[in-house]
């Protein structure tokens, strides 16, 4: 399982898979990239996400209220948006 994050114009661009293989890297990196000011990250280019992925999520809106920003999360694939739905917390995350 591969991932990319990246940064650029308009924010953090995610791809590959957000999955327990992968989570310790996602969140390093994005905690990187709030630590930068860049709290709006790209997920279409997620291919797979399971329960770690949502983890990952959660951890960079913690990261991103500690230092007084708003975590963005933009084009969540629709994976995500069943899995925050199967477990009540789609209304937790700032999925846009």
């Amino acid at each position: 399982m591969s991932v990319s994050v990246q940064s650029g114009e308009g924010g953090t661009k995610v791809s590959g898979s957000m999955t327990l293989e992968t989570a310790a890297v996602l969140l390093a990196n994005g905690v990187t990239a709030l630590d930068r000011g860049e709290p709006r990250f790209d997920l279409s280019g997620v291919a797979d996400i399971d329960s770690s992925g949502l983890a990952v999520l959660f951890g960079w809106q913690r990261a991103a209220r500690a230092q007084g920003l708003t975590l963005h999360i933009a084009n969540p694939p629709h994976n995500l948006i069943s899995l925050a739905e199967m477990y009540g917390v789609s209304e937790l995350l700032p999925l846009s």
